[in-house]
């Protein structure tokens, strides 16, 4: 995904950054084998383009994530926190997406840039304007 070029990219880039940081300490004292968050963005078509990945330690923590209903309300705080920024999501579901550790070392060797990479336009493409 291309980089923030002009300061006001810059400025959104910085401040996404910053909302997700505090979204993701809050997220590491409260969610089980929550690890990580990280976030992309096509800054020509954004913020249709921003894909934000959590990641869990395993696929059965995220499982159980998934059933207590934690990666429901870490999509709305992520959300919200953006919100506060002046970012809003055109398609939540599809731009607030979960992973594991686990999944990456058994599908891409562990390395993140690369699933990340390959991975990028499951929200992307779907979200570009016709």
């Amino acid at each position: 995904m291309s980089q923030p070029k002009s300061k006001t990219q810059k400025k959104i880039d910085n401040n996404i950054r910053v909302a997700l940081t505090a979204v993701c300490e809050k997220t590491l004292g409260e969610v089980a084998g929550f690890e990580w968050l990280t976030h992309q963005a096509n800054y020509t078509n954004f913020p249709a383009s921003l894909l934000i990945t959590c990641v869990f330690s395993t696929d059965k923590a995220l499982t159980l994530a998934h059933q207590e209903e934690h990666t429901f309300r870490l999509q709305k705080t992520i959300q919200s926190s953006l919100l506060k920024v002046g970012v809003k999501f055109k398609s939540l579901p599809r731009q607030v997406v979960f992973d594991s550790e686990e999944a990456c070392a058994r599908e891409d060797e562990g390395d993140w840039a690369q699933r990340l990479a390959r991975l990028e336009g499951r929200s992307v493409l779907k979200n570009r304007p016709s």
